[in-house]
């Protein structure tokens, strides 16, 4: 039987959490290993304080534990501690909340449990529902239904399927998977990642600033095939292939080389 580690980093009672895992037990053994809370935003951080395990029943009354670090802490213990073996395939979600373009990817807490199986040659799908907006109490997370994740769920559950079945697809580490909120499956583009970040995303409190929310439209547009522009301008959903491989030009530093070496005159 295939395994399959699920994590996420809305908390482990989140319903995208459930309602995925609900589809993923179709298709073989589910580990769920998760923050205890929200750790949006934390990218692939690692806790260097103590992070408790502590076995969590779930919604439906199935064993998953929960840890008190982030969602790569979840995959590194998850891995080494729980499973004592590397899965299959590492599902990320479904996230509440869009992770679009190249500040996402490195800031989510979602894609990061994803860097971090697929730094370890672990197929990772990563599974974001694109809510407009979410304000800093975060109420619209908790008003999201199972019936709203439907969509991304079944996507979720095809695209496991097929890599489970067939493998990754060639020079792919992370599928990366955004539906807009209340969209549909008739429309959905395979995207490059927008490599625009961030505006002004701070907003004044007393005398500090802090990020309030996120609201999808205040993301910078960008062009056709581009993650961002399929989910903001056409609200279509992005399936987004992701290779963690940096570029390094060794001889566009070889001036710089001989410059640090060279003897002083």
């Amino acid at each position: 039987m295939k395994t399959i580690l699920l994590i996420n980093d809305d908390g482990i009672h989140s319903i995208g959490l459930f309602v995925l895992k609900k589809r993923l037990e179709k298709l073989g053994e589910v580990t769920v290993v998760a923050p205890l809370d929200e750790k949006s935003g934390i990218g692939k951080a690692l806790s260097t304080n103590s992070i408790k395990v502590t076995e969590t029943p779930l919604g439906d009354g199935t064993k998953a534990y929960a840890v008190t670090g982030t969602p790569a802490d979840a995959y590194l213990l998850a891995v080494n501690k729980i499973m004592k073996k590397p899965p299959d395939l590492l599902v990320a979600g479904i996230n509440l909340g869009s992770n679009l373009g190249i500040d996402d990817l490195l800031n989510s807490g979602t894609l990061g449990a994803s860097l971090e199986a697929a730094i370890h040659h672990v197929p990772a799908i990563a599974v974001s529902y694109c809510l407009r907006e979410i304000t800093e109490q975060m109420k619209e997370k908790a008003e999201v239904s199972a019936n709203e994740l439907e969509v991304a769920a079944t996507f979720a559950e095809k695209t496991a399927k097929y890599v489970l079945e067939h493998g990754m697809p060639e020079n792919v580490n992370i599928i990366s998977i955004n539906v807009p909120e209340k969209s549909t499956s008739k429309n959905a583009e395979v995207t490059t990642l927008s490599y625009k970040g961030y505006g002004d995303i701070h907003k004044k409190q007393g005398d500090a600033y802090k990020i309030k929310g996120w609201i999808l439209s205040s993301y910078p547009d960008d062009k056709n095939g581009t993650d961002l522009h399929a989910v903001k301008t056409m609200g279509h959903i992005s399936i987004t292939p992701i290779k963690i491989n940096f570029h390094h030009d060794i001889k566009s530093l070889e001036k710089l080389r001989k410059f640090l070496v060279a003897k002083e005159t």
